[in-house]
């Protein structure tokens, strides 16, 4: 029997002809497809089809389609899942959107996952050999971190220069606008260590992405990590929080050791009102330069990101934004707008306030406005100075001799992964 696994490209966003070039060619396989791929019993055949690369065959012999999504990618994957059962094929899906709203998943699929997929996973295709697949399929406690296998990776295409992993679950922060806590929960879980060296020493790559939604959550875990991986050769970048990156000398010293180049850190506002209304205790605004000081003394880039869109916004924070960024130094300013994502207390709160002016999932790209404004800013004047300043700091003065300078003291591979992301953005 044959599993045939679909990876959905929608149109992007990315306004640079590199931008969207580099996501076509160098993303990378969906990890949560290859962590399934490593539970599917070996009677079954595999095949996964990306639409970056290549079209689909929607003739293709198989038993069950398989697709995993986030709400971005919502639209195009219905339009794909309609059409194989339309031919008469099973369609299983799954990933953050679908465990949002299982419902209005259902409405396109044989079966819905909702959840965490690893031990559902093999269940789901023996009801199936037994023809009794059930609508739902839910994980309703979290897994056990040490019964998550490493990803099977040879499979798909293996031309990618940059490997997913995952080293920890979950996130207890708790921000009303982020997905984690929806989909993997908000205990902390982490794989044991020996596991995540073992499953990095398979890949073939040389660069690492760490999916954790933050390496900094459980500094101890993650130094003992980063000592393990000292002398494996690989290059990494991760995400992690401003408490632990402008405090902990050691926790940045072991990073750069262990291969660290550049850190995405989530300062979302220059608002200390507004972060204390998120409630992300991590975040003491007056410390955000002393972060980015942190973590260019240890040669690893920074990529800011920052989020506008928020009720308490005025209109001085856009360049007191640009300002602040512009004294710090940071290789990478990423804007995104405020994105009330199914699922979150965000979208629940918004919903609930008759905010929400849309449900066409492509405009959830963190780049659109998906609910009214209550910060008395007009519309059109808040897409264009977040537009003005992205513009100004990544695009006309990347090349700026002064900053081009600076980031070359980084080293050679933060410099190109501050190279890569900024025309990514």
């Amino acid at each position: 029997m044959k599993i045939l696994f679909i990876q959905p490209h929608v149109a992007s966003i990315i306004q640079t002809r590199w931008g969207r070039i580099s996501r076509k060619l160098f993303f990378f396989p969906n990890l949560q497809v290859l962590q399934l791929a490593a539970v599917t019993p070996k009677e079954w055949k595999i095949e996964i089809i990306d639409e970056r690369h290549e079209k689909i065959d929607f003739n293709k012999t198989c038993d069950i389609v398989s697709i995993y999504f986030n709400t971005l990618d919502a639209n195009r994957s219905y339009e794909i899942a309609d059409e194989f059962r339309r031919r008469g094929k099973t369609v299983v899906l799954g990933g953050y959107h679908p465990t949002a709203l299982p419902e209005e998943a259902k409405q396109h699929a044989d079966s819905v996952v909702i959840g965490e997929a690893e031990l559902i996973w093999p269940q789901l295709l023996k009801d199936y050999e037994n023809g009794g697949l059930k609508p739902f399929y839910k994980q309703e406690t979290p897994i056990d971190p040490r019964l998550i296998p490493a990803a099977k990776r040879n499979i798909g295409n293996s031309l990618f220069p940059i490997a997913q992993i995952q080293a920890t679950r979950g996130c207890p922060i708790g921000c009303e606008f982020c997905r984690v806590p929806v989909f993997e929960g908000t205990t902390l879980r982490k794989k044991p260590i020996e596991n995540v060296i073992e499953e990095i020493k398979s890949i073939p790559q040389k660069f690492l992405f760490f999916l954790d939604a933050s390496l900094t959550l459980d500094p101890e875990y993650s130094k003992n990590l980063f000592n393990e991986m000292k002398g494996l050769g690989k290059k990494f970048c991760c995400c992690g929080n401003t408490d632990v990156l402008g405090r902990d000398d050691e926790f940045l010293k072991l990073a750069k050791e262990a291969g660290c180049i550049l850190w995405y850190v989530g300062f979302e506002t220059m608002s200390q009102e507004i972060i204390d209304k998120l409630g992300k205790k991590t975040n003491k605004v007056e410390e955000y330069p002393i972060v980015v000081q942190k973590i260019h003394e240890y040669k690893m880039a920074v990529s800011g990101s920052f989020i506008f869109g928020f009720d308490e916004e005025t209109l001085d924070l856009y360049n007191r934004t640009h300002q602040a960024v512009n004294e710090w130094g940071i290789e990478i300013f990423e804007t995104n707008t405020l994105t009330p994502f199914p699922g979150t207390s965000l979208f629940n709160k918004m919903e609930k306030e008759g905010r929400i002016i849309t449900k066409n999932w492509v405009k959830y790209n963190e780049g659109e406005l998906v609910y009214k404004l209550k910060n008395n800013i007009p519309v059109e004047k808040f897409m264009s100075e977040t537009w003005r300043i992205t513009k100004e700091y990544n695009w006309d003065n990347f090349y700026n001799i002064e900053r081009l300078k600076k980031r070359l003291k980084l080293g050679f591979y933060p410099f190109i992964a501050a190279m890569f992301q900024a025309h990514f953005w």
